[in-house]
């Protein structure tokens, strides 16, 4: 199955970030499923994707015509898919998507991994959108859509939406994806945005 990972093209003040982000590259390619993520070459994009590279994984890197981003392209990734504008490339990731994971990073994570949470909710996605809640990471966002529950403004659609604090959840959650696509047989639902 693709994993599509929205996380920091920055490593953080920690560095657990990485070790998390190589984490999950590892556990990517050892199980035989292909990384999708933002292309980048350092950071915890670059961590994923070289953990991922170095057990012989496959990963596709999506980046948009900005030139600060393409400055940071990883060019030894198994496909780099070139887009013209960042809706363009948040589009690809979704539509490449089986599962879709936003580790730590800044605003343009957040602005990923909430398209994702609002495809969901629409019925265009149906995939679960994990945000790995690593010690507490997204606690706030957790709380916030709670109160957008309580206010009235979220009234159904979170479903496939999970925040997870371990690894081993993170494992497992993708695991049962996995072989829910397996007993399906079918590979991904989601339509073209």
């Amino acid at each position: 199955m693709n994993i599509t990972v929205y996380l920091g093209s920055v490593s953080g003040c920690d560095a657990k970030y990485d070790k998390a982000a190589a984490e999950l590259g590892a556990w990517i390619a050892d199980n035989g499923h292909t990384l999708v993520y933002g292309g980048a070459k350092r950071g915890m994009m670059g961590a994923l994707s070289s953990a991922a590279l170095a057990r012989g994984g496959k990963v596709i890197g999506v980046i948009p015509a900005v030139a600060s981003i393409r400055a940071r392209i990883k060019k030894d990734i198994t496909q780099l898919i070139e887009t013209d504008s960042m809706a363009e490339r948040r589009a690809e990731m979704i539509r490449l998507g089986d599962a879709f994971i936003a580790m730590p990073g800044g605003p343009g994570t957040l602005e990923e991994i909430t398209e994702v949470i609002s495809c969901c909710r629409l019925g265009l996605v149906d995939a679960p959108c994990i945000l790995y809640d690593l010690d507490g990471y997204y606690d706030h966002l957790k709380a916030h859509f709670v109160k957008m529950r309580r206010e009235g403004f979220l009234e159904q659609g979170l479903d496939r939406v999970c925040f997870l604090q371990t690894a081993e959840e993170l494992f497992a959650k993708l695991q049962e994806r996995a072989d829910e696509l397996a007993d399906n047989g079918a590979g991904r639902i989601n339509s073209p945005l």
